[in-house]
């Protein structure tokens, strides 16, 4: 039997350092693409996927990431007096339901798989999703829908990925394939920031998963990968073989927002699809070009 997907792990322990002096005093995924920061935009996708409960997986100077979520009595308050009905609407998407989000804390920047080992207590035996907020996917559906639509069908693991450049494969976990259909494939094996003269493929896994509870075995392990980190990619490697293993070409388009010049697309991309901005950003951008 498969089980329902309610379950998403967000891990926002990273110092944001590409990023700084802004993230000096703010979190990366605080950063905002035109009026949402970076981690609205992963919760709102893993809603539209069904998903109930939420963990973060922060770090110490990270608690308004939290808060952010929280329900802001004095403004809501200050916002009706005024009768500013848009600016409470647009508060709406910031709060979650009672008791849905927790976060618990990565002491020491292990890695993705430490992150992911720290929230083992709220994934329990569950499935669940992982949502890596640096990754804005854009498009008609949820990609974390696209992923749990795979998961019903088969069960198991099941990740996104791109088609990379070759030589960027030494950025990425990488898959090696068996069966494809063009959309779906087979995982016969992950590589972990291969060099480009020996990975088995250009297919890379973005930051988007749909992984079951039996990965917590070979995390528990705390092995040390590559950058001597506990690597995800290798325990979802120990995997293979032992249930279902797919890669998804999702449908959308993926802005990579831990870089700069992905976090500037981004927002160009993102104003570009509002009826109240497009034509003045399409304006300006002619002025500058």
């Amino acid at each position: 039997m498969i089980k329902p997907l309610k379950k998403a792990v967000l891990p926002v322990a990273g110092l944001g350092t590409r990023f700084l002096p802004a993230t000096k005093a703010m979190p990366k995924e605080m950063l905002p693409v035109v009026d949402k920061p970076l981690i609205q935009y992963a919760i709102d996708e893993a809603r539209a996927a069904g998903i109930e409960e939420f963990c973060l997986v922060t770090a110490r100077g990270k608690d308004n990431l939290i808060d952010y979520f929280d329900i802001a009595y004095e403004l809501e308050s200050t916002l009706r007096e005024r009768q500013k009905t848009s600016a409470i609407e647009a508060l709406s998407s910031s709060s979650v339901e009672a008791g849905s989000l927790v976060a618990v804390r990565q002491q020491v920047p292990l890695g993705l798989g430490h992150a992911i080992w720290c929230a083992r207590n709220f994934i329990g035996n569950d499935p669940f999703a992982i949502l890596l907020p640096d990754d804005i996917v854009k498009g008609g559906r949820s990609c974390v829908a696209q992923l749990a639509d795979v998961y019903h069908q088969t069960g198991g693991n099941v990740v996104a990925v791109d088609e990379v450049p070759k030589e960027w494969t030494d950025r990425y976990g990488v898959l090696e394939i068996g069966e494809d259909d063009g959309r779906k494939v087979e995982v016969k094996g992950l590589v972990e920031k291969p060099d480009p003269a020996v990975a088995p493929s250009n297919l890379a896994i973005i930051g988007r998963y749909v992984l079951t509870a039996d990965v917590l075995k070979p995390l528990s392990a705390l092995k040390k990968g590559v950058g001597g980190e506990v690597q995800l990619t290798d325990a979802m490697a120990e995997m293979i073989g032992k249930v279902p293993f797919h890669g998804l070409r999702y449908e959308g388009t993926r802005f990579d927002c831990g870089s700069k010049l992905g976090f500037l697309e981004a927002q160009i991309a993102m104003a570009l699809e509002r009826d109240d901005l497009a034509g003045d950003v399409r304006a300006f951008l002619k002025k500058y070009l």
